[in-house]
């Protein structure tokens, strides 16, 4: 499996995931279909399949070009406001690209159809995860149409129990704002300095920060730490799903 980083708009990703064997390839949230396109044919590949996290423009904006620009393209997504949707996937749903295993993640919060996608190649240890704007480095999205339950179902009890060596790539290039929140909630957190050096250093080069991993997450990202008592001290709180939502509410408004 060949994963390439598409960057799109301001601050996005689009991925081209690839099966190297088959030469078969699917596509997460191809909002610029031209540069999508032109990787293609730089590849060498056959897309057959769009792969949707969630309705918002700057995910799904490209999703009718695309797929009159394609013939056949399969477009995967689990909401009816996804343009040129062809299947609409619910949690558990899986399908092949080539040789790849997909598996549709629900996550309900940031938009009450999100989804997530897993994707293992068979004799590739480590899988990858597309998060979209459910899960980023060191942070999550915004809650627009979901509540701290959900968020935490999400990120703790659906994508914190992938292995942790899972890949992690999201929707946005957000890692540097992200690790300046995460460093004022657990200012003592060795992990989140030292990703924060890594991530300055990248961004200083232009490269992405992305992936990341899901044992990573595990360590530098307060919404994945809502149990830890350094996170729930300074939210004042002793409950993980009442930290979710105050660290949330706090981080909609930070400015560091």
């Amino acid at each position: 499996m060949k994963v390439q980083v598409l960057s799109a708009l301001q601050d996005n990703y689009m991925y081209l995931i690839v099966d190297e064997a088959t030469k078969q390839a699917a596509v997460v949230d191809p909002v610029d279909p031209d540069k999508v396109l032109q990787a293609v044919q730089q590849e060498g590949v056959n897309l057959t399949t769009v792969l949707t996290t969630h309705h918002h423009w700057d995910h799904a904006g490209g999703n009718e070009n695309i797929a009159k620009k394609v013939a056949g393209l399969q477009v995967l997504g689990g909401d009816e406001r996804v343009g040129a949707l062809t299947w609409k996937v619910k949690h558990g749903d899986e399908l092949n690209v080539g040789n790849l295993h997909i598996r549709c993640l629900a996550t309900p919060c940031h938009t009450s159809g999100h989804i997530c996608y897993v994707v293992g190649a068979q004799g590739e240890p480590a899988p990858a995860v597309f998060t979209g704007d459910t899960l980023f480095i060191a942070g999550c999205g915004r809650f627009f149409e979901g509540t701290p339950q959900q968020m935490y179902h999400a990120l703790v009890e659906v994508l914190g129990t992938l292995p942790d060596d899972t890949r992690v790539f999201c929707g946005h290039e957000y890692t540097v704002a992200n690790l300046k929140f995460a460093g004022h909630v657990e200012p003592a957190n060795q992990d989140i300095k030292i990703k924060m050096e890594w991530a300055q250093e990248k961004r200083s080069k232009q490269e992405p920060t992305v992936p990341s991993t899901i044992g990573e997450e595990k360590r530098i990202n307060p919404f994945m730490r809502v149990h830890e008592s350094s996170v729930q001290k300074h939210a004042g709180l002793s409950e993980a799903i009442a930290t979710m939502g105050a660290i949330r509410k706090e981080k909609d408004s930070f400015r560091a």
